[in-house]
């Protein structure tokens, strides 16, 4: 039955025999290898070292105060769960260093403590020049708001100007002014360009029954010639209403917003100036002691500055004001002959007056459905 078993189950006794006799051959075979060759930790000190394994000891089993001077003494230890390549890696790259007093690795690592400590000195140092910058503006900040809130109430003094004050007023109520003309273009633009769209659409819808017609084509054609030229007179009007609209939005929104820039830093100037005026007028109101007079001096040198700032500040509002008054003179004469001359040719018929306007202020209408020109032809 066993037999038979061992049979089917596809095992011969024969063959299992044999197989035994191979693996104790085998096994004796190993063990004289091991027998006869070399140590295991020898070979693995032999690898990690880099070094012949002529010494009795490994390196790894040898004190630290044993070791060979080619290990850094800051060696990184090799971690039991560290993989044995990478330690193998770090454990080379670390040998490579040179300790000797001269080594390049050394005097790097020297620079680089210089460095270090060159930068550690300077983050101080700038650390210091903020918190100075902050307190220097904290201060300029207080003593500002306390002139804005004394000149609200009524109790402080500051230094008026009636000329430049009646300057800066009139520039304000000339953009007050200006941007209503601007509102009120737009208006007349924007309600004027669907009148031409309706007088379109019935010169289309008049040809369109002139064909369906033939009883009244007469009627109808000479009807849509008439809407014709209206569009076409219209679209030329409303390319002159566009010019005139850009033209006073660049004055009013653009050219007179970088003259009162440069008036709100005159009026910021003037509150500083009269913040430490003010302050420079109670501390020379008071004792001088020895303690007072550094403090003294400073907001003199202090008030000297901002009285200078202020003057220049001023001078810069005077010159814009000329400069501003010059260019709207030029632009809005230019500008005011456009629109006159377009509305009044416009609305009584005169096409080639309408177009000679046009013209005589170079003004190049859009087709409609023309796209627009590329960079390189606008160059």
């Amino acid at each position: 039955m066993a037999e038979s078993a061992g049979v089917v189950n596809g095992e011969c006794p024969g063959e299992h025999k044999e197989q035994e006799v191979e693996d104790d051959m085998f096994e004796q075979d190993l063990k004289e290898m091991l027998k006869h060759g070399p140590d295991l930790n020898d070979l693995s000190a032999t690898v990690q070292s880099g070094l012949e394994g002529n010494d009795d000891k490994p390196e790894m089993n040898r004190p630290p105060s044993q070791l060979p001077n080619s290990m850094p003494n800051s060696e990184v230890p090799k971690s039991k769960s560290m993989p044995e390549a990478l330690s193998g890696n770090v454990h080379k790259a670390n040998t490579t260093m040179p300790l000797s007093p001269g080594g390049n690795s050394v005097m790097a690592m020297m620079g680089n403590q210089g460095d270090m400590t060159g930068s550690q000195k300077s983050m101080p140092e700038a650390a210091s020049s903020r918190v100075d910058f902050l307190k220097s503006w904290s201060v300029n900040q207080f003593k500002c708001t306390k002139q804005f809130l004394t000149e609200r109430f009524g109790k402080g003094s500051r230094t008026i100007d009636m000329e430049m004050d009646s300057k800066i007023e009139g520039l304000r109520e000339t953009q007050r002014k200006y941007a209503n003309i601007l509102r009120l273009a737009r208006s007349l633009s924007n309600h004027f360009y669907y009148v031409v769209q309706t007088q379109r659409a019935l010169g289309e819808n008049f040809t369109e029954l002139a064909q369906k017609s033939p009883e009244l084509q007469e009627e109808f054609s000479y009807n849509a010639e008439t809407q014709r030229n209206l569009v076409k007179n219209g679209d030329t009007l409303l390319g002159a209403l566009n010019f005139f609209i850009s033209s006073v939005n660049t004055l009013c929104n653009k050219t007179i917003d970088d003259t009162l820039l440069t008036v709100k830093q005159y009026e910021h100037a003037r509150l500083e100036y009269d913040a430490y005026r003010n302050d420079l007028e109670e501390m020379q109101s008071g004792p001088h002691d020895s303690s007072v007079i550094p403090k003294l001096e400073e907001a003199k040198k202090k008030f000297q500055f901002h009285k200078n700032k202020f003057d220049k500040y001023r001078n810069d509002v005077n010159i814009k004001l000329q400069f501003l008054h010059e260019n709207k003179v030029k632009v809005m004469h230019k500008q005011l002959l456009l629109f006159h001359n377009a509305i009044a040719a416009y609305f009584s018929g005169n096409n080639e007056m309408l177009e000679a306007t046009m013209k005589q202020f170079n003004i190049k209408l859009k087709k409609p459905n023309a796209d627009s020109p590329s960079w390189i032809e606008d160059q």
